[in-house]
């Protein structure tokens, strides 16, 4: 075997490693994408739940009308940082804009001292929302396990140096 044949056996080696890396990172990027799908559902039906908690406890809760504001504030703005991730899924400063935008909405949840009143249509949302948290943490977890997945992946040598060569970045957690 000639050195020339070596050549076009390393050559064609290589090219095949190369195709295979590049397409390992297309596919763990698309799971990031897909993954995503899941916790932009649960922060849209939170949202909603929000939303139906607001107006429930807006008579009762009069005198808090700041933190009902504050509130109301929070999940604005976590619904429009969830708009902007879900067109950059991958993208680690709309991840970090959802990631610090929930952070807000969850402190301004604490603040708002919401009435117990058994069996009322406030318990009922309570619970729906518990429920809503639960899988929201839930789909963030399998999103983040994408994420883990795909930095993990392109930090690899050598396939580092496709990664690099193709522009492919890391992404953020949730």
């Amino acid at each position: 075997m000639g050195s020339v044949q070596i050549g076009i056996i390393v050559a064609a080696v290589l090219l095949f490693w190369t195709i295979g890396a590049y397409n390992r990172l297309v596919r763990l990027r698309n799971t990031i994408v897909s993954s995503f799908a899941p916790v932009d559902e649960q922060f849209g039906l939170r949202h909603a739940l929000l939303q139906e908690q607001l107006e429930a406890v807006g008579a009762l809760l009069s005198q808090a009308a700041q933190r009902l504001e504050a509130l109301r504030a929070a999940s604005l703005q976590t619904d429009m940082a969830r708009a902007h991730a879900r067109s950059h899924p991958g993208a680690p400063g709309a991840i970090r804009s959802l990631r610090l935008a929930d952070e807000i909405l969850t402190e301004a949840r604490a603040r708002l001292p919401v009435p117990a009143i058994a069996g009322s249509e406030i318990s009922e949302i309570q619970g729906r929302l518990a429920a809503s948290d639960s899988a929201l943490a839930f789909a963030r977890a399998g999103f983040n396990a994408a994420v883990l997945d795909y930095n993990r992946a392109i930090r690899q040598i050598p396939t580092r140096a496709i990664a690099w060569l193709f522009g492919f970045a890391p992404a953020g957690t949730l």
